[in-house]
C-alpha cells in the first residue's frame, strides 16, 4: 500500500510555537493529524482489507514451512482478535500470559473508526517483559501526557500474541516482518518515518 507521508511538521496550524520549560508544547491539532496519518496506513490491517500487493516475481520463491507459518501470521494478524490488557497487566497475581509472546501497544482515538498501534515487541516471557524498564514505557509516558495536556482522551491496552515461534531468532524475524506492515511508531525502526515527537528525547 504507497503511503504518503508529507510533512508532519507543517508551520501551518500543528504545532504551537510556544515553548514550555525548553520545549515545544504540542497543540490537539498537530496530535490528532498525527494520530490520523498513522490510521490512515493501519486501518486497512484493522478491517481485515487485503494490502494492494506488489508485482510478482519473475521467479517463485520456495519457502520452508516455518517461513509459510510466519507469513501467513504476518498477512492475518489483526490486534482486533486478540483479548486487551490494562497496561499495568503485569500486576495482576491472574496473569494468564506466559512464555515466548508478540505483543501489541494500541491506542483507541476518539472519532477515528480503528485503534492505532503504536508499538510491537517480542519477548521469550510474556509475564517479565514489561516488568522491568522499557524504551516503549517511556514513549508511552510521553505520549499520554501530551495527549492529557490537550484534554485528548488516551486508551492504551496492550495485546499478546502467544501462538509464536519459542526460537528466539525465528520470533524475531515474525517481529520485524509485522513492523516492516504496520509501521507503528515508536519502534526504532520507524520513528525518522512518523517525525514521533514523544521519542526525541530518548534517541
Amino acid at each position: 500500500m504507497a503511503i504518503s507521508q508529507g510533512d508532519l511538521f507543517s508551520e501551518k496550524h500543528l504545532i504551537d510555537n510556544q515553548a514550555v520549560f525548553g520545549e515545544v508544547q504540542l497543540s490537539s491539532d498537530f496530535l490528532k493529524a498525527w494520530q490520523k496519518r498513522l490510521h490512515s496506513h493501519q486501518r486497512n490491517f484493522f478491517k481485515g482489507e487485503k494490502e494492494i500487493t506488489a508485482q510478482p516475481s519473475l521467479f517463485s520463491i520456495e519457502m520452508d514451512s516455518e517461513e509459510q507459518q510466519i507469513k501467513k501470521t504476518v498477512d492475518s494478524l489483526n490486534p482486533l482478535e486478540l483479548a486487551p490488557l490494562s497496561m499495568s497487566f503485569w500486576r495482576s497475581p491472574n496473569n494468564q500470559h506466559k512464555g515466548p509472546a508478540i505483543y501489541l501497544v494500541t491506542d483507541r482515538p476518539k472519532g477515528l473508526d480503528t485503534p492505532i498501534l503504536l508499538y510491537i515487541g517480542e519477548t521469550v516471557a510474556a509475564e517479565k517483559r514489561w516488568k522491568g524498564d522499557h524504551d516503549c514505557k517511556r514513549y508511552l509516558a510521553a505520549y499520554s501526557e501530551a495527549l492529557s495536556k490537550t484534554n485528548i482522551v488516551c486508551n492504551l491496552s496492550i495485546r499478546f500474541l502467544t501462538d509464536v515461534p519459542t526460537s528466539t531468532k525465528t520470533r524475531r524475524k515474525l517481529e520485524r516482518l509485522l513492523i516492516e506492515r504496520w509501521l507503528p511508531p515508536f519502534n526504532k525502526e520507524t520513528r525518522s518515518r512518523w517525525v514521533t515527537p514523544f521519542t526525541s528525547e530518548i534517541n
